[in-house]
């Protein structure tokens, strides 16, 4: 696998959303609405507005690289040489950085690889997979190549796209790229009525998965390119990557009345009150309760305590009570609920 791969399949990637801005129009894109087409800046799932919050958010979940994605981050390219050096100096050389672009500008290509970019994955739209040879690719790639950076190219496997994808691959073997990268093709919310309008279905009922994206994707593997080729699915991006990175988060903000699940979610119990302060006093002074184990969350309005305290006391409190997971993330993204005490 690319070294970029390594890492992510460890959860030890920033996911540094430099903009969401694209001169593609791939019908395919997934990205979500508050994101596709706009000028935004993320760093995991947090908005930012300086690389200095970048470098935050990276220590946050100790992370030992960082993925540049879009949109397109090439065309951000201050804002993302920017991310690159700042990045670089807080963890140093070893801290390793890929870049994704459907750009085939050379003088931005160079730029990037010259702050310190170590690895970047070219998109080309589908449509251009049987001509790379003759597109602006063929160029782009070997700026790319002669810069010493890792090149390869990363794309959706789509289904009945199989003569393009083997030209794809011919076009990497030939270019002597370093690695092809497929991903299992995904509805979204972005993408969902593209995707059904070709007639694409998801592929069973608890996956995002289109049908026949995978099983393209294996039938890659049966050819003779030499050039390295890795397939990544739908569950694994869910299931081991993402869970794997908030559980590095999680690590080092979880507060100490919250519980790290096997899942990398955050349990804790919260209590609906619109007096935080006096069942605060409650908590301590009736029922005991250390003060490190109760924390007032300002910002959503409610009272939180630890799990374990909050199940055993519930009944007797006389408040709205239940026990919420929760991403380790910066918006906090509540999972599930359950009811402990109802009005």
């Amino acid at each position: 696998m690319p070294d970029g791969c390594k890492l992510c399949e460890k959860g030890a990637k920033l996911v540094l959303l430099v903009t969401g801005r694209c001169g593609r129009r791939c019908y395919y894109c997934p990205l979500s609405k508050t994101k596709r087409g706009r000028d935004v800046f993320y760093a995991n799932e947090a908005r930012i507005e300086r690389a200095d919050e970048a470098v935050r958010e990276a220590r946050l979940m100790d992370a030992l690289g960082t993925g540049v994605t879009g949109g397109d981050p090439l065309l951000a390219l201050r804002r993302t040489n920017d991310a690159i050096r700042a990045l670089k100096r807080a963890f140093g050389d070893g801290h390793h950085i890929h870049l994704y672009t459907s750009t085939t500008d050379s003088r931005r290509i160079r730029a990037a690889a010259r702050a310190g970019l170590d690895e970047i994955r070219f998109h080309p739209p589908v449509g251009m997979w049987k001509r790379l040879h003759r597109s602006e690719y063929a160029q782009a790639t070997r700026a790319a190549v002669s810069e010493g950076i890792a090149v390869g190219l990363e794309v959706p496997a789509i289904p009945g796209r199989e003569q393009d994808a083997l030209a794809l691959m011919d076009f990497a073997e030939s270019a002597g790229l370093d690695f092809v990268n497929l991903n299992e093709l995904e509805f979204s919310e972005t993408n969902c009525d593209a995707l059904r309008s070709r007639g694409m279905s998801v592929k069973d009922d608890v996956s995002s998965g289109v049908r026949g994206s995978e099983r393209l994707a294996m039938a890659m593997f049966g050819g003779h390119n030499t050039v390295p080729l890795h397939y990544c699915s739908a569950a694994f991006k869910d299931g081991i990557q993402l869970r794997r990175r908030i559980a590095r988060r999680g690590r080092n903000v979880r507060r100490p009345h919250e519980i790290i699940t096997d899942e990398g979610l955050l349990l804790k119990g919260v209590i609906d009150t619109d007096d935080a302060d006096g069942v605060t006093r409650v908590l301590i002074e009736d029922y005991h309760v250390p003060r490190r184990l109760v924390w007032h969350d300002e910002e959503k309005g409610r009272l939180e305590v630890a799990a374990w305290v909050l199940a055993d006391i519930a009944d007797r409190l006389g408040e709205e009570s239940y026990v919420v997971e929760e991403y380790p993330t910066a918006d906090r993204l509540e999972v599930e609920r359950t009811p402990l005490r109802r009005r």
